[in-house]
């Protein structure tokens, strides 16, 4: 009998980088791109088929392989992983992209914040549990807490939900946050006010946040540092003034040409990419952009381009940056 051949999706594929302490990376790129993925990996939600994660030179791709195993009969070592992706659970918190799916719609404000102590076994007293749930509330912009204490989520609005849901994965007092496309769903009004409240966060607390949009503009305002993904791979990476000023990379560059600028007098000249998103599951050959992209030669699609530096702490994929 004939088979066909077996095929795969290499929604994220080679991708390499680091998160200083206290600084905000943002993951940019279309749907499909693999922002949520590199996310989801990062927090030991999904299991990477190869490569290492290190969380303060711990990793975390092998404690999420290691938590597998639960449901089966488990020795020392398998149970020692488990306790270490608790821990990591308590360090690394996600708040997700659409907060009408996030949150329970039975549990009210307060259940919501302090279920995740209930797991964690944190707090002595009621008392005590109470001071976290309020502190993480009143941290995230829903002041006064009491205030918010009984309320179910359909009597909040987009703004507050959003709030609401970063209040519970604050009342952990993480050291990482994945933001995933975390101000998409809110009206443009709330968004600077989200946004502004996670810089807080990261200048008051020293969070380190991990921020994944399609949005190149809200990513200009507060992050440190651009990782430019396309088709599963980061195409091109640098601080966000660099990146956004001088992008190097052709589909970096079309981006940033759509940009609306602030200065109307000094209009870009837009690049239109034409076709689609190549299927993931046969990708090109050669540079995975090469079939859209406007500078594209003939060995773009025989040559697989390794990130080189451009500039001080820049770096493209591309042949001929």
């Amino acid at each position: 009998m004939l088979r066909r051949p077996y095929k795969v999706v290499h929604a994220v594929d080679d991708v390499s980088f680091e998160v200083q302490r206290g600084e905000i990376l943002a993951l940019v790129g279309e749907s499909g791109s693999g922002k949520t993925t590199v996310g989801m990996n990062v927090l030991g939600l999904q299991v990477p088929t190869a490569g290492r994660i290190l969380f303060d030179h711990h990793d975390v791709a092998d404690w999420a392989r290691g938590n597998l195993v639960r449901g089966r009969t488990e020795d020392i070592a398998s149970k020692r992983r488990r306790e270490q992706v608790l821990a990591l659970r308590r360090r690394a918190q996600i708040i997700f992209q659409d907060p009408y799916e996030s949150l329970n719609p039975r549990q009210k404000v307060y259940e919501t914040v302090s279920e995740p102590l209930e797991i964690h076994g944190i707090g002595r007293t009621k008392e005590e549990k109470e001071a976290l749930v309020r502190k993480a509330l009143e941290g995230s912009g829903l002041a006064p807490a009491d205030h918010f204490w009984d309320r179910y989520p359909e009597r909040l609005s987009g703004g507050q939900r959003q709030r609401l849901v970063i209040a519970s994965a604050l009342v952990l007092e993480p050291e990482l946050l994945v933001a995933d496309e975390p101000v998409s769903m809110l009206d443009v009004s709330i968004r600077a006010e989200i946004l502004s409240l996670l810089n807080e966060l990261r200048e008051q607390r020293g969070i380190t946040i991990l921020y994944t949009t399609h949005d190149l503009a809200t990513a200009g305002i507060f992050t440190d540092r651009m990782a430019v993904m396309y088709l599963g791979r980061i195409v091109e990476l640098g601080p966000t003034e660099a990146v956004l000023s001088e992008p190097r990379h052709p589909y970096t560059q079309a981006l940033v040409s759509v940009v609306p600028a602030p200065n109307p007098r000094r209009r870009r000249k837009q690049v239109v990419l034409e076709g689609e998103v190549p299927n993931p599951i046969d990708l090109p050959t050669g540079c995975r952009f090469h079939p859209r992209c406007p500078q594209a030669k003939e060995e773009c699609s025989r040559i697989d381009p390794r990130p080189v530096p451009v500039s001080e702490d820049h770096q493209a994929a591309c042949l001929f940056v």
